[in-house]
């Protein structure tokens, strides 16, 4: 009889893993260690000068060469292309203190109005004298009230392994100029049962639309200036590992 998969976060940080590209694949491979990513924008097809709705779509996979755990990830830092936008206007808000101690269907509950992504993930936890074990869990990313004038997040996950808990990843989305790039995010990961699990997959999809002051927004934007989108990203892992690497995709300009 297959064991059930305890439900276990492993994914906390897929918002940082999502790129700014319409369709793209990145793999890259550091002895032991490789990374997967790939990501979609939907509609495909976008204008030239003036952000449009969009959706964000990712899947990333952490192997190891020989099927071993891999380490923990410890941080993640994306830099975005400038060619988009978050836009929050009249979107409700929901706090760290809201999702405290929440399992996923509790926290749903708690903010429907402010959930902008929901995903899955999968990774092992390997505990001091067991068999290394199989964990996946929902994952969900909360608007939260704005840091100054700095879009924030908290992603939200829950674990049982080894015991309940709610875990959570407040984050912001920072304002930059570094050329292509206009917005970046860092996010510091939070220990996943208990600093004994590891990140295997991630993914998500980030985006809604809602009703505001007689308009609609949407959380998501974009737009296809110069025929491209690009996101150059950086993985920190617990054992000293580094991988970073640049994406870039081109898009339809819509006639």
């Amino acid at each position: 009889m297959r064991r059930a998969l305890p439900k276990a976060v492993v994914a906390i940080g897929v918002i940082g893993l999502i790129a700014c590209g319409t369709a793209y694949a990145l793999s890259i491979q550091i002895g032991n260690l490789e990374v997967r990513s790939s990501a979609t924008v939907v509609p495909h097809t976008l204008p030239e000068h003036t952000n449009a709705p969009a959706t964000l779509n990712s899947l990333t996979r952490i192997e190891t060469g020989d099927g071993s755990a891999p380490p923990a990830l410890r941080k993640l830092l994306f830099i975005f292309d400038k060619h988009g936008s978050i836009d929050t206007a009249g979107l409700p808000v929901c706090t760290m203190a809201k999702l405290a101690e929440t399992t996923t269907a509790a926290a749903k509950a708690k903010c429907p109005g402010a959930i902008v992504g929901e995903g899955l993930g999968r990774g092992i936890v390997t505990l001091p004298g067991q068999a290394p074990i199989a964990v996946s869990s929902p994952i969900v990313m909360f608007n939260a009230p704005p840091e100054g004038r700095r879009p924030s997040l908290i992603a939200h996950a829950y674990e049982t392994v080894p015991a309940p808990k709610a875990l959570l990843a407040p984050f912001s989305v920072e304002r930059i100029q570094k050329g292509r790039y206009g917005y970046q995010v860092e996010i510091q990961m939070p220990q996943i049962a208990e600093g004994y699990g590891s990140i295997t997959l991630a993914k998500a999809s980030i985006g809604r639309e809602w009703k505001a002051g007689g308009k609609t927004h949407s959380y998501v934007n974009a737009r296809c200036e110069g025929g491209r989108l690009q996101v150059h990203g950086s993985l920190n892992f617990q054992d000293g590992g580094f991988f970073q690497g640049t994406l870039a995709q081109s898009c339809a300009i819509r006639g």
